[in-house]
């Protein structure tokens, strides 16, 4: 029987012959190959495949690559392995099938192998330090998720290996990323990022960031099927690692990918490995001498064999990127340093070659308008610490690196104290004068009632911001709490105001909050247990505020828990505590 005539003329397609892509949103289809109009008009030309039995479609073209590939892998993995089956493939494909799988078909809503269930994870309740001077190195290991059979496409280049997935998956994992960047310490141009995935690969980003930042994408997607890949992520990123370190390019990228590895190991309680690409990170961060103003030519050593990205730049965007990796580093670096009980590798002395000196981070506005912070100053920490004013100093990026060099310094000022020193006082100067700058940095902060007008990203910073403040306080007090009673009360208001900071967190926010919040919570948990246990051991009516306040402490842990497992442990210690009260 003849076609009927549409009302436009056009021929109307017998049943089946449409297209997938307007079978499956009921579009009438004028079964135009190799692209029908409604798929040309839409910009979806690359997906526009039909399924008329004469041929495979592309989705089914990729289920078998991706099949071939994991049969492949089996065995490399395992030499004795012995294939079940032949597979025999039909040499003549029909000419309108494609031979190459397709970016915008990486599955389809009937595949579910990329869909597996994936195991929780068990965390021991007895392995977490009692208090800040307990070392995190005593964590125990927590397992990855088990390694994933779904391994995407793979593309080569000759110059070097690049192992790179479908550009629509690596769209949509950034996509997934991208207002989680700061929970991991990332701040980076997306929109840079994004243009850079189609450009020739000499041109895109260093594997070692890019598959450091798919690895994140995956883990904050738990307990979505999504996260069962991220032991492939992580793999390719090391392989990445490793080959870029011996390479010597984009070493701002390998940077910012050693950052971001060390993080994903610490947020899931695998601090070794954490503790050791945060060292390796800020060796080779000082070593490039990215802690320097790079507009100070005096400071910046002409090698004519230094790599090219290390070079100052003159375009805002770069010089952004290269700063802001720095104060990445460095909040890595300080932060984690004082929870793992390790020295900081970062050196800021008075030698010029050994002074922090890279300008304070901007918002990416003032980067991308070309406004880069050139000021002379030598000692851009130090001079905070001394009370100089840097106009640039007031971003919401400042504030976090502000708030974790207080941090670090109240733990270097509380573990330098000896009681059996002759002359206290000098140690006794420096609280007090740290104890000031505290003061005075917690009202530059935006006020925690007001952080609900912040923007997104800017909110869970400054959440950030606050709750290091109030840990630095702790952290200050701490050592001569037991001996001053006036040191105690102040030792557990900072606790408390750690508490207060909770108040403000919504039960969206805990997908967000840096990892660091963590620790600080079990500071700040500790501290107010000592303040029960000596309220009861003095037989006095126990404050019940100060349960109230434990409580809610418990209560965030828990909550922040399932998303940062490093956080369980601590939660499950301050439970035993209070269960034997």
């Amino acid at each position: 029987m003849a076609n009927k005539a549409s009302e436009s003329g056009q021929p109307t397609l017998q049943r089946g012959k449409a297209c997938l892509r307007c079978r499956k949103r009921k579009m009438r289809c004028d079964g135009t190959k190799p692209a029908c109009q409604q798929c040309v008009r839409a910009k979806k030309g690359d997906a526009c495949e039909y399924d008329d039995g004469k041929g495979k479609t592309r989705t089914q073209l990729l289920r078998e690559n991706i099949a071939r590939l994991e049969q492949r892998i089996r065995e490399l993995e395992d030499p004795e392995y012995v294939n079940p089956a032949v597979v025999l493939y039909d040499p003549h494909p029909h000419p309108h099938s494609r031979s190459g799988s397709s970016s915008s078909s990486f599955s389809s809503p009937g595949d579910n192998s990329m869909y597996a269930s994936h195991s929780p994870l068990s965390f021991p309740s007895d392995s977490s330090p009692t208090s800040p001077n307990t070392s995190w190195t005593s964590l125990q290991p927590v397992a990855s998720p088990s390694p994933s059979p779904f391994v995407p496409e793979i593309f080569f280049d000759e110059r070097q290996t690049r192992f790179q997935p479908p550009i629509e998956l690596a769209r949509m994992l950034l996509d997934i990323l991208s207002p989680h960047r700061r929970q991991c310490g990332l701040d980076i141009h997306m929109g840079r990022l994004m243009d850079s995935l189609t450009t020739p690969p000499e041109e895109q980003r260093h594997p070692a960031l890019l598959n450091a930042m798919y690895l994140w994408a995956c883990f904050i997607s738990r307990p979505e099927p999504l996260c069962q890949h991220e032991d492939h992520y992580l793999g390719l990123a090391l392989d990445a690692l490793r080959d870029g370190l011996r390479d010597g390019e984009k070493i701002v990228d390998i940077i910012q990918g050693s950052c971001l590895l060390s993080m994903y190991f610490l947020a899931n309680g695998r601090i070794l490995e954490g503790s050791y690409h945060a060292t390796g990170a800020a060796a080779l961060a000082v070593q490039c001498g990215l802690h320097l103003n790079t507009h100070q030519e005096q400071s910046w050593p002409a090698d004519p064999q230094e790599p090219y990205d290390l070079k100052p730049s003159r375009t805002g965007v770069k010089e952004g990127e290269r700063i802001l990796a720095f104060w990445q580093v460095y909040n890595l670096d300080r932060c984690w340093s004082v929870v793992l009980r390790k020295p900081s590798l970062i050196p800021d002395g008075l030698d010029p070659r050994q002074s922090i000196s890279c300008p304070w981070p901007q918002d990416w506005a003032e980067y991308e308008a070309g406004h880069i912070n050139v000021e002379a100053s030598r000692q851009t920490i130090k001079g905070f610490m001394d009370g100089q004013v840097s106009p640039s100093s007031f971003s919401t990026q400042a504030s976090r690196v502000k708030a974790s060099a207080l941090f670090a310094r109240a733990d270097e000022i509380s573990t330098s104290w000896d009681p059996r020193m002759k002359q206290p006082s000098t140690c006794m100067q420096e609280v007090r004068a740290l104890e000031t700058t505290i003061a005075q940095f917690i009202t530059t902060l935006m006020p925690l009632d007001q952080l609900d007008t912040a923007s997104h990203e800017d909110k869970h910073t400054l959440l950030a911001a606050h709750t290091l403040a109030h840990t630095a306080s702790i952290q200050l007090y701490r050592p001569f709490m037991q001996d001053d009673p006036v040191m105690f009360d102040k030792c557990a208001r900072a606790a408390r105001a750690c508490v207060s900071v909770i108040k403000h967190i919504s039960e969206r926010d805990f997908n967000f909050l840096d990892p660091i919040i963590g620790p600080c919570w079990s500071y700040a948990a500790d501290t107010l247990i000592m303040e029960l246990e000596t309220q009861e051991a003095a037989w006095t009516l126990v404050d019940t505020d100060v349960r109230n306040q434990i409580t809610t402490l418990l209560y965030a842990m828990t909550t922040l828990s399932p998303r940062l497992p490093v956080v369980a442990i601590a939660a499950a210690k301050v439970q035993k505590r209070l269960a034997e009260l």
